[in-house]
């Protein structure tokens, strides 16, 4: 009987929803099943079986446990009925069970096979507190290179209210005239709108990645908008950090026509543009302002060259940031922004 090796603990939930087999659906938690010799010989231990990770029902109903685990013999992901016989299973040799493929319907399973969703953290239990970074500056301003690299080089994730705005009409929910009007006229969007987005996206991205930095790309637009923060937030929580790209018009203007031919989107034009800036100057600026009355404000000169602009956002980012990323070498992609390298033919800088 193979010897089992200390492993670390299991702090991963699974969720499993839309099964044709609705006895499936339901939560599922780190298995704490006592150790027992597996099919294939192996000796399992808690959260564990066959050396990669199990989960046992939250309701404790079934007949089997673990519920989910992996089989050496088979070299597959399993999920059982409450019975214990085997429903839905996936071929693999991930450690994980695969939450972005389709998995197989077993001889016990109804179609259709169910959606896996991988929780970092308790669903049960309250979301766990986000580290936030503001980024403002005038459209064309760089906000979106700059968090890009953020993302790709320092680990942080970048949320774009632009980004989730134009998801939002794409999905043609019921709020989809509305906004494109109020987008393409240059306008704020209303502000329970912006702040809900960015709520479900912040709590969803925490749980399902386990990242907990968050840079808010175009966020606050206004004093409103920020009063809407607050109102869904701890009221004790301290006031988030605020990095402020600042950039004359004339180099915003040659930005914005640069990107436009390669975007297609419907606001980068000299018309929007304007509309935009001067959005940015009533509603915004006054924003930036109390940000930096209360010590909360990084300006940045983004018509310095790229490299300089990148390395006062990762000092000011160095707080929350791991230092192993801190310290390793530029990938490709960052270099390709910072332009020390060509983009390929297909491929342009964001």
């Amino acid at each position: 009987m193979a010897e089992a090796h200390k492993l670390p603990s299991n702090s991963f939930y699974i969720e499993v929803s839309g099964a044709g087999l609705p006895e499936v659906d339901g939560l599922f938690v780190p298995s704490t099943a006592p150790p027992t010799e597996s099919e294939s010989g192996t000796l399992s231990s808690p959260g564990y079986w066959n050396g990669k990770l199990a989960w046992d029902r939250a309701d404790g109903k079934s007949a089997r446990s673990p519920a989910i685990s992996y089989s050496n013999t088979y070299q597959s992901w399993r999920i059982c009925r409450l019975d214990g016989h085997l429903a839905y299973d996936f071929t693999s040799e991930d450690d994980l069970p695969p939450t972005d493929r389709e998995w197989h319907v077993y001889k016990k399973g109804v179609a259709p096979a169910p959606q896996v969703t991988l929780h970092h953290y308790d669903p049960r239990q309250p979301c766990p507190q986000a580290n936030i970074v503001f980024v403002l500056g005038g459209p064309g301003a760089g906000k979106g290179t700059m968090c890009e690299l953020a993302a790709s080089q320092l680990g942080w994730t970048h949320l774009s209210i632009g980004d989730l705005l134009r998801a939002e009409t794409q999905a043609g929910g019921p709020d989809t005239e509305r906004l494109e009007a109020i987008m393409q006229a240059g306008e704020l969007v209303p502000d329970e709108i912006v702040v809900k987005l960015l709520k479900q996206a912040i709590e969803q991205l925490t749980r399902t990645t386990g990242k907990r930095n968050f840079l808010l790309d175009g966020f606050p637009r206004s004093l409103s908008n920020l009063e809407a923060w607050h109102e869904n937030s701890d009221s004790q929580s301290e006031l988030p950090k605020m990095l402020y790209f600042e950039c004359p018009y004339p180099v915003l203007e040659q930005r914005i026509l640069a990107r436009a031919k390669y975007t297609g989107r419907t606001d980068d034009n000299v018309e929007s543009l304007k509309l935009r800036f001067d959005t940015f100057k009533a509603d915004t600026l006054p924003t930036v302002e109390m940000f930096k009355s209360r010590g909360r404000c990084i300006e940045i000169d983004t018509s310095q060259d790229r490299q300089t602009v990148y390395n006062v956002v990762a000092e000011a980012l160095a707080d929350f940031t791991d230092s192993k990323l801190t310290d390793q070498p530029l990938s490709e992609r960052a270099e390709m922004l910072l332009g020390l390298r060509p983009f390929p033919k297909d491929d342009t800088a964001t």
